[in-house]
């Protein structure tokens, strides 16, 4: 057994509020970590006579995050870093949004097995030192993978991806990327179901929804989990599937995000998959209508060819000229353009980058149109398809740039989706997942609204000229009975309200499976970034 050093088991284990009688020394014990110097009568633990008693006698905010970390570079030699460490400025620069890497955590600690995470959030609970986890670091806002002051646990070093014997499953580690687990699956033409930007990481995609280039084959990444390897706020070490927990846990984590749980493993349904065709065609802005009537009729077409997947993007660039379209199509096999892309075939394009490509160099394509280092931003909205309504949303999206084009470095772009009949079909395996979506709703249009530009002192101009965006449209379609409740996580900005758009009844759910995993709230208080059970990440408007 690990004993540690009275300097650092002397730790101020400050009360939760709870009715759970929960032994968090013990629950350490059992993972070979020896407090049990603490003294349990009180509120304050310490060691008699120990060079710790004064120190937490002048404690400060950030004293139980100083030996919460301690004990994590203690225990794990090498995995900790610290600021003015070169490790540690190199995990402020493993973020892709400025605004996250601006975040200035007490450490960073890299765990390499899920013993290590237990450890952590045990830590974090008898210290009271709150915790972030980094999977790939690709959300836009701050402290939704990262914390000020806190822990940021960054699962880089958990990346295996093994497949099962019978090549039906991979196990995959939350610290991988797509293009990683891409990679490792090509050789024996395989995939499974995720992102399509190649830097984007699987946890946080995956615990949020997950859409993926096959998702009309295949549905989402939620919907195709087996099994989720978790560490609960007591620090145990579940595997959730459909045969154990199936009820609350496993329903949960399909949607439901960081609320639950620290996933340390996902073992993902594989498929059979080799070559494929894809790529971005650029129309200009003149050819919108027709565009956008394509749109349309993809909506509505796409279950007659479920290997088809469709981005259309609306953006600005000044240097060719203004505001243009990308229409970004892909099929699953070898085959250009498919007749379902005929639309988008018969409009007059600039540039064209479809091409036969694997599945691997297509993410690194897309990872190109999301570049890192500057300050970002996403809003989404969900809304009925109708060709009225999509020709007010770009119109409003060009009225709310226009009035920020001086803005410095700004890259605006307005993505169009389509939630398909064959996606929301999936969304009802293995017993549902947390969405609240139905396939009698669909087809379904999704919005990403996603802008970058260079200056903090511009934040608050783009971000409310993003949230005019969907306010205005979502207003315009609630009057022709278009709008709809559902919030895509993974498209989120920082002021909207998640969870509660999956519906009243998913919502009281979501809250009752807490409650029963994690009844002291470890999950909403000690991990309180990105999207909780109730309430935006910010409060207020920007």
């Amino acid at each position: 057994m690990r004993v540690l050093p009275a300097l650092f088991i002397a730790i101020a284990a400050l009360p939760i509020s709870s009715c759970e009688d929960f032994d968090t020394v013990a629950a350490l014990s059992k993972y070979g970590v020896n407090a049990s110097n603490f003294a349990t009568g009180g509120s304050r633990g310490s060691v008699a006579g120990s060079p710790a008693e004064n120190d937490l006698a002048t404690r400060d905010e950030h004293s139980g995050c100083k030996y919460a970390c301690g004990t994590l570079s203690l225990l794990y030699h090498g995995n900790t870093a610290y600021p003015q460490s070169p490790a540690y400025h190199f995990e402020e620069a493993g973020y892709w949004s400025a605004v996250q890497a601006e975040v200035e955590p007490y450490c960073f600690f890299e765990p390499e097995d899920s013993v290590a995470v237990a450890v952590t959030v045990l830590l974090s609970r008898l210290t009271q030192c709150p915790f972030a986890v980094k999977s790939g670091g690709h959300a836009a806002f701050a402290n939704a993978s990262n914390i000020e002051g806190g822990i940021t646990v960054n699962m880089a070093k958990m990346n295996e991806v093994e497949l099962s014997e019978d090549a039906s499953v991979a196990k995959i580690g939350p610290g991988n990327t797509w293009y990683g687990v891409y990679t490792a699956l090509e050789d024996r033409n395989l995939t499974v179901i995720g992102g399509r930007v190649a830097d984007i990481g699987i946890g946080g995609l995956t615990l949020g929804g997950g859409v993926s280039f096959f998702s009309g084959l295949y549905g989402w990444a939620c919907d195709n989990v087996k099994n989720y390897q978790v560490v609960t706020a007591q620090g145990a070490i579940l595997d959730v599937n459909y045969d154990s927990h199936f009820d609350d846990l496993y329903y949960a984590l399909r949607g439901g995000g960081n609320n639950f749980g620290i996933v340390t493993r996902f073992d993902l349904y594989t498929y059979p998959q080799g070559m494929m065709w894809g790529g971005s065609r650029v129309y200009l802005i003149n050819e919108t209508d027709a565009i956008l009537n394509a749109l349309v009729k993809f909506a509505y077409d796409a279950p007659s060819d479920p290997g088809a997947a469709l981005i259309v993007a609306f953006a600005y660039a000044e240097q060719l000229g203004g505001y243009l379209i990308a229409a970004d199509l892909e099929y699953a096999k070898p085959e250009a353009n498919p007749p379902i892309f005929d639309a988008f075939q018969n409009a007059s394009y600039i540039s064209d980058t479809t091409k036969v490509v694997s599945l691997p160099d297509l993410t690194v394509e897309f990872n190109s149109s999301n570049p890192s280092g500057l300050r970002e931003t996403y809003w989404t909205a969900t809304y009925k398809v109708d060709l009225d309504l999509l020709q007010y949303m770009v119109a409003e999206y060009q009225t709310q740039t226009n009035n920020i084009l001086d803005v410095a470095g700004l890259g605006p772009s307005f993505v169009l989706q389509t939630i398909t009949a064959d996606e929301l079909k999936y969304m009802t395996r293995n017993g549902g997942n947390a969405l609240g979506l139905s396939e009698e709703e669909g087809p379904l249009l999704l919005l990403d609204i996603a802008f970058w530009w260079n200056d903090a002192a511009d934040d608050e101009r783009v971000l409310q000229a993003c949230k005019n965006m969907v306010d205005n449209t979502l207003a315009y379609a609630a009057e022709r009975g278009l709008a709809k409740e559902y919030l895509y996580m993974n498209y989120a900005s920082q002021y909207q309200n998640v969870v509660p758009s999956y519906g009243a009844a998913n919502h009281a759910k979501l809250v009752e499976v807490a409650r029963k995993y994690d009844p002291s709230g470890v999950f909403q208080r000690l991990q309180p970034g990105y999207f909780k059970l109730d309430g935006a990440p910010t409060e207020g408007s920007p």
